[in-house]
């Protein structure tokens, strides 16, 4: 690669994704065609990030104690001995990008399960997002802060998440994520039962889960979402009711209640397919659904999007602003980014994702999956906002892209409509309720 550095200073950056290709098509005679694209892209968007402008950062911690038994995320419960060398590959990743750039909306910390670290790891993380200079979105005055201390006292307005499970966090974890600015728990319950929770590979009980909820309470944390599950195996209307009905007894501000979805791969598709464990029949896992739905809005929570309730106000902004195509910058092994029109993601390779931080080739961590088209980021925007209940803007896509979905999509809209899975209501583009059950089906039109 050193001839790549050398060419980068002596003919500087192509202006325009034409010149990146232009330059790469002629090196590809000298270097690997495929390292010297993702070499001049990555560049080249890093050459285009110098404007203001908002964004989401996700922070990918891949531990955890033990690997639940449908988890098929980029988690290891085998190698907690690098946890100190993965937080200082990931503070050198953040220093790499110049966050200075960006104005930062949400700060998302999932995984595997970050509260297995040691809260130091936690608040060294945060305290290099508050070192880098750079600015924080306030929402409530829609004025921008500036300052080195980017998430100070005064944090409120922008929305930072940690992801925490029962049986890794106790009251002094909580108390130092507090001080580090953190501002939304979101805790892993799955379900009240034990039986259940045991079936499915959790470590907790739901005495565990209640612990830390109280707790969090009790530290001052007010914005908290808890994590439910459906279509269990061996799960009953019953025993789903009576998790919904005792969550919503402690009044949660948001809850996420997803669909059991059976990998390859994981140790619960085994166990499902040697006849070991049951699942719902689909009939029933649909009608759960409705079920909680039902409980929920009638308890006052808002469904704002297929898997996720809320109180007025508590929508996750991170999510959201995913939904509604917007840009994220993603720290940590296989972690996802999406900037200028371009997402691309870590190696999910622990050790290789460390030894290229630790010897600066920060590139080589990356894999870029795709370079955007207007009209693939128009089908990929109806995508994400059909996900929202509310559905999609005709305003806000016009807006975005200067034309009319109607007569964009005349001919999966009419195809859509007719089968009943989508109807235009006002403004928006949305999901029947027959739509809600099918989805997917509505998605694959828009692949």
């Amino acid at each position: 690669m050193q001839g790549l550095i050398f060419f980068e200073r002596a003919e500087g950056l192509p202006k325009s994704i034409e010149g990146v290709a232009t330059q790469a098509r002629l090196l590809s005679k000298i270097y690997n065609p495929d390292e010297i694209w993702r070499f001049f892209v990555l560049k080249s968007l890093r050459k285009r990030e110098k404007t203001m402008r908002e964004i989401g950062l996700y922070i990918h911690i891949p531990f955890c104690k033990s690997k639940c038994y449908y988890c098929d995320f980029i988690s290891f419960a085998n190698k907690g001995k690098m946890q100190n060398e993965y937080i200082e590959a990931v503070i050198k990743e953040i220093k790499h990008f110049d966050l200075s750039k960006y104005i930062i909306n949400t700060v998302y910390i999932g995984g595997g399960t970050p509260s297995i670290l040691d809260s130091k790891g936690i608040t060294r993380i945060m305290n290099e997002i508050k070192n880098v200079r750079s600015n924080i979105s306030d929402k409530g005055n829609e004025e921008i802060t500036e300052g080195n201390d980017r998430l100070n006292t005064n944090y409120s307005s922008t929305e930072i998440t940690i992801e925490v499970n029962p049986g890794t966090v106790d009251r002094q974890k909580l108390i130092d994520y507090k001080e580090a600015g953190i501002n939304r728990l979101s805790i892993g319950l799955q379900s009240t039962d034990d039986k259940l929770l045991k079936e499915i590979g959790r470590i907790h009980k739901y005495q565990d889960f209640l612990k830390v909820y109280n707790t969090a309470r009790e530290v001052g944390f007010n914005n908290i979402n808890v994590d439910l599950m459906l279509g269990l195996p061996n799960q009953t209307m019953e025993t789903l009711e009576d998790s919904v009905r005792k969550v919503i007894e402690l009044n949660p501000e948001h809850i996420s209640i997803y669909s059991l979805i059976l990998e390859e791969g994981t140790k619960l598709f085994d166990l499902v397919n040697n006849g070991k464990l049951e699942l719902p029949s689909e009939e029933l896992e649909r009608r759960m659904y409705w079920k909680v739905k039902e409980m929920l809005e009638g308890s006052g929570y808002v469904h704002y999007e297929i898997s996720n309730f809320a109180k007025k106000g508590f929508e996750s902004r991170h999510n959201s602003d995913c939904w509604k195509q917007k840009e994220y910058i993603g720290i940590g092994v296989a972690a996802h980014s999406y900037l200028n029109d371009t997402r691309y993601s870590n190696t999910e390779n622990l050790e290789e994702y460390i030894y290229n931080i630790n010897n600066g080739n920060f590139e080589k961590n990356v894999t870029i999956h795709e370079r955007q088209t207007k009209e693939s980021k128009q089908n990929e925007y109806m995508l994400l906002g059909l996900r929202k209940i509310n559905g999609v803007s005709i305003k806000e896509f016009k807006n975005k892209f200067g034309q009319n979905p109607i007569f964009l999509y005349k001919q999966e809209l009419n195809k859509l409509i007719r089968e009943e899975l989508l109807e235009i209501d006002g403004d928006y583009i949305k999901l029947t309720n027959k739509g809600l059950d099918l989805a997917n089906l509505v998605w694959e039109e828009f692949v």
